[in-house]
């Protein structure tokens, strides 16, 4: 601070001009913090892969390999027998010993609940499935 009141130009005006060093020095440092948050960031917890071409194709190859099916009320399928959410686990379990890949095909209907798609995607991972595979209607 100056005691002697603001700076006058030799003209005797007040300096009006905005000091753009501070504004510079703020603007460097959010971009050197974006910089080193932004890797962090992508960084994603589930791997999707898209389809690639000459893959298996059709009905000989989902019934070589395990099916989740979860209909609007809620109620689980595994293979097409219907079991109850505490022994999904088990059933899919089963399934995978006899799944020549370990690919898991879960099929929701839209209404059902995100939730219990999360809690079947988490299971059959934990069950041992080594591929997981959305399907949509």
């Amino acid at each position: 601070m100056n005691p002697h009141g603001p700076k006058r130009a030799a003209s005797g005006s007040a300096i009006t001009d905005i000091n753009v060093t501070p504004l510079v020095d703020v603007c460097l440092v959010l971009v050197i913090i974006f910089m080193v948050i932004a890797p962090m960031a992508m960084q994603s917890g589930i791997e999707v892969a898209g389809s690639k071409v000459g893959a298996a194709q059709g009905e000989a190859a989902l019934s070589q390999n395990v099916t989740v099916a979860l209909d609007a009320a809620g109620r689980v399928t595994v293979d097409g027998r219907g079991v109850r959410w505490e022994e999904l686990g088990d059933a899919v379990a089963a399934a995978l010993k006899r799944s020549r890949d370990g690919l898991v095909s879960v099929d929701a209907t839209p209404k059902a609940e995100v939730g219990r798609v999360v809690e079947i995607l988490d299971t059959v991972k934990q069950r041992g499935a080594r591929r997981v595979a959305l399907l949509s209607r």
